[in-house]
């Protein structure tokens, strides 16, 4: 295929991608702006809110993870609609997908916050310097209360995307982002007759902002009436089949995810033993490196969206091409965003803190982020790609085998036997995100091949 072929899968990819990339990039520099603003406030206040963000994440992303197996469900279902073979019955399967959904999110709220809620009195246990646990233990308390109204959010946003429409997230998530960096600018330094509560006053402005974001995304959605049909099922199908299928889908996503952040969050911990100026300059890092994964994993959702649609129309070239398109983008913009990191690596830890230490080791670990960009890029689309054919448990056999089994003894190995300190832990990140994106986009390509044989062997 030449460059002229893929520029319309360029401009498909991308027409889905941005509103979600923006999405993703503005809770991104959220939790940027809310690192550097808790940095400025005390080295302490940062190391706890890193332990903090290490620990809930651990548990929320395999929730978040699970409700991701509506949008491709909703997107196969979009594309059948659009398809010669439709039956009519498209729209009601979609608004059953949405109430079935409805009922996953609240079952995996209390399946989340109970045990979040739990780790509370074991905080101290953890090898962590006490100061930073006694400043850690209201904002993780705040955080967790919020993942309530926050999964709703996510089921929200899963099915409008799944629908096609990126646009609401981003219009939301961006207005409750600045209203969080507001509050944030109030309620850590203490303004308007406030006191100054450095990392509490950073969770309280994370509890506000995320408890507005259900009841925006219910409100674009009731006042628009071709979505507004979709909450009300008249299928009058039984529930506990749909929300086996949501499961079915959703579940390994959810281990998937589960996976790769419990080795972030093992490697906070593990730096965190090197002492608070280590965690502290993790924390600055991943920050920055989680930037330009946002940007991937805009391009990710994209990618789920358009291979899931052409799935359901039953066009296996147009899977192919829009895959392709979406490796073609993320290398693009992944390699910008190595080369920035590369070249001001010793300058971006200063806009976070003026401890030397810190800065010196935020240096090297912005190195490593900068090498390892293609790879994280490209194992991002690669599980998403296997997403939109709803190949979702092989992936999680790979993630398993590449972030636990590989990169956690690399990782203790270059830390502790090399004398590498935290640049070991991250040195183990660049093998294991080669070894997972070479997994994922092998298993595509064998995948995609299998369903054009059966696509072949079923025509007339």
């Amino acid at each position: 295929m030449s460059f002229r072929d893929y520029i319309p899968y360029y401009r498909r990819n991308l027409k889905v991608a941005l509103p979600v990339m923006l999405t993703h990039v503005g809770a991104s520099l959220v939790g940027l702006v809310d690192t550097m603003m808790v940095g400025r406030f005390s080295t302490t206040a940062l190391a706890a809110v890193s332990l903090s963000n290490a620990i809930f994440f651990t548990v929320m992303v395999f929730a978040m993870g699970a409700l991701m197996g509506l949008t491709p469900l909703v997107s196969q279902q979009v594309g059948r609609k659009a398809s010669a073979e439709a039956d009519g019955g498209e729209d009601a399967r979609i608004a059953h997908l949405l109430r079935a959904s409805m009922v996953m999110t609240l079952v995996l709220t209390v399946l989340t916050v109970v045990p979040l809620a739990a780790v509370i009195p074991f905080m101290g246990s953890l090898g962590q310097d006490p100061q930073v646990v006694a400043e850690a233990r209201m904002y993780y308390l705040l955080i967790v209360i919020s993942l309530v109204p926050f999964l709703f959010f996510c089921t929200e946003k899963q099915f409008l995307e799944g629908l096609g429409n990126t646009t609401v997230a981003m219009v939301i998530s961006i207005a409750m982002n600045l209203l969080n960096v507001a509050l944030n600018y109030i309620l850590i330094y203490g303004h308007l007759g406030l006191p100054a509560m450095g990392a509490t006053g950073a969770g309280i402005a994370t509890l506000i902002s995320r408890t507005l974001l259900p009841v925006l995304f219910f409100a674009f959605i009731w006042f628009r009436r071709e979505w507004r049909w979709y909450l009300r099922d008249r299928s009058g199908r039984p529930l506990r089949p749909v929300l086996s299928e949501l499961w079915k889908v959703g579940a390994p996503i959810g281990m998937q995810t589960w996976i790769e952040t419990v080795t972030f969050t093992l490697t906070t911990v593990i730096v965190g033993w090197l002492g608070k100026e280590s965690i502290a300059a993790h924390q600055i890092a991943t920050q920055i490196a989680d930037l330009t994964f946002m940007l991937a994993l805009g391009v990710g959702s994209a990618t789920t969206i358009r291979v899931s649609y052409q799935l359901g129309k039953g066009d296996l070239l147009a899977v192919r091409m829009a895959g392709n398109a979406s490796i073609h983008l993320v290398l693009l913009m992944n390699t910008i965003g190595a080369v920035l990191m590369i070249s001001f690596r010793h300058y971006i830890p200063v806009l976070f803190t003026d401890d030397p230490a810190v800065i010196g080791i935020a240096s090297s670990l912005i190195l490593c982020a900068g090498i390892f960009q293609y790879a994280d890029g490209l194992q991002c689309v690669g599980a998403a790609m296997l997403r939109g054919l709803t190949d979702v448990r092989r992936p999680m056999v790979y993630a398993f085998i590449a972030y636990i089994v590989i990169s956690m003894p690399v990782g203790l190995v270059c830390t502790f036997t090399l004398g590498m300190g935290a640049v070991g832990m991250w040195v183990a990140f660049i093998f294991s995100l080669s070894i997972a994106a070479l997994l994922f986009h092998v298993r595509f390509r064998r995948k995609l091949g299998r369903l054009s044989k059966q696509s072949l062997h079923t025509q007339p």
